[in-house]
């Protein structure tokens, strides 16, 4: 999840806007964590074994 669909629990305003502390902190967390930061550790685990599937199915035509 990108932060600006995000609502921040202390001023109930995005946190895209960054209006208090507590937002610009999230905000910049978010920013800091890369494309993968979102994704949860059963969706990172699903990508690792698509991607395990493909290389091997890859081999296997190969040889």
């Amino acid at each position: 999840m990108t932060y600006d669909r995000l609502v921040c629990a202390n001023c109930a305003a995005p946190v895209s806007e960054g209006r208090c502390p507590v937002c610009r902190a999230n905000r910049e967390r978010l920013q800091q964590e890369g494309p993968f930061g979102g994704l949860s550790p059963v969706a990172l685990l699903a990508l690792l074994v698509i991607l395990v599937a493909a290389v091997a199915l890859l081999a296997h035509q190969t040889a």
